[in-house]
């Protein structure tokens, strides 16, 4: 069984309602809801969901929406119901020689919120912080469950600039447990790590720094960024979101797993083979997200990512 536990945990929001720039929070019961100029931005969600009971989840973001208001991301989609907006879980979880969690299918998996910020910046940015335990059924003392992994994150909004919205996060994974390891499918495929599970339009269309890319049963390479381009908003010829791996990354440039329909994409790490995790320094994994209507070239992509692009 796995689920979702929502302890009351420390909130720090200048009231209900905080407001920077054009930016706005406001606490609904799924969560939170950030807005610019009073149009829905995104919905971080502190708020357990389940379907039918199973395949709870908290700790994402959903809806995520584009600059006209349109939802882009999926939650419990049917070919993959664990599949949730935008998320980052790993299939395989190992303390020592034994398996206690798969994130990605949220088997065997609980997160608890245990803290969350709402900051307001004088650069016009918001930015939420969160604190999230890991625990499992399978690791217990003392007949309880422990955690064994502290999350700690940050999800960063920028003001949109001209025809893009700009989002970074931040990721910070801590083990609690001696002999922590995370990992990928352990298949060829190797996925598991920040997803972005979107509503596809039919003629969707990805590319990267060299040009077009064509997706493969595998991951495959695209040095800092990927554009999923296509009709995502019938207002717009052209619309899309462009998902950057960051430079200071483990395993940077860390490949891709790029679907066209009925899938999520995904920036692959560690891949199949499982990798340990500290105690004592966490491991820090960070990406963005621009969220875009109209044309976008590369030129531009790289003048907002600066040195997160090759």
């Amino acid at each position: 069984m796995s689920k979702v536990i929502l302890l009351p945990f420390v909130v720090f929001l200048l009231g209900i309602t905080a407001v920077s720039a054009q930016l706005s929070m406001q606490k609904t019961g799924e969560g939170i809801l950030i807005t610019e100029n009073k149009k829905e931005v995104l919905v971080y969600r502190t708020t357990p969901k389940s379907l039918n009971g199973e395949y709870e989840r908290t700790n994402y973001i959903h809806p995520l929406y584009s600059l006209n208001g349109k939802v882009l991301t999926k939650d419990f989609p049917a070919d993959h119901p664990h599949h949730r907006g935008i998320f980052w879980a790993w299939h395989q979880v190992w303390i020592g020689e034994q398996r206690i969690s798969d994130g990605w299918e949220i088997k065997d998996f609980e997160q608890t919120l245990t803290e969350f910020e709402f900051m307001k910046n004088a650069s016009g940015t918001v930015e939420i912080r969160t604190e999230v335990e890991w625990k499992s059924e399978k690791w217990k003392k003392d007949g309880k469950k422990v955690p064994y992994l502290q999350e700690k994150a940050s999800i960063t909004v920028h003001p949109t600039v001209g025809n893009v919205r700009k989002i970074d996060f931040e990721i910070r994974l801590l083990a609690l447990e001696e002999g922590l390891k995370l990992g990928g499918a352990e298949n060829e495929k190797g996925y598991s790590g920040f997803s972005v599970r979107l509503g596809l339009p039919k003629d969707v269309a990805f590319s990267g720094p060299d040009g077009k890319i064509k997706p493969q049963e595998t991951a495959v390479p695209s040095n800092g960024y990927v554009q999923v381009s296509g009709s995502f908003d019938p207002e717009e010829k052209e619309s899309g979101v462009v998902m950057v791996d960051h430079s200071e990354n483990p395993g940077y440039p860390q490949p891709w797993i790029l679907r066209a329909k009925n899938s999520m994409q995904n920036a692959v790490w560690p891949g199949r083979e499982a990798v340990a995790v500290s105690t004592d320094e966490p491991v820090v994994l960070k990406y963005s997200l621009l969220v875009y209507q109209g044309k976008l070239n590369r030129n531009k992509i790289e003048k907002i990512m600066g040195r997160n692009c090759p």
